[in-house]
């Protein structure tokens, strides 16, 4: 397995071509981190 310098220091990240990990974190350009969560649209869902 080639070692990416994207990985968040685990050894254990799968990154994928849109530098998305398994974990749940993505590559922002600098380093791994969560993505940002949207609020529902609960409000443009109701009749």
């Amino acid at each position: 397995m080639q070692d990416d310098e994207r990985c968040c220091g685990t050894g254990t990240c799968i990154i994928d071509a849109q530098g998305a990990c398994w974990c749940g974190q993505v590559w922002d350009g600098e380093k791994m981190c969560l993505p940002e969560q949207t609020p529902p649209l609960a409000d443009a869902e109701s009749p």
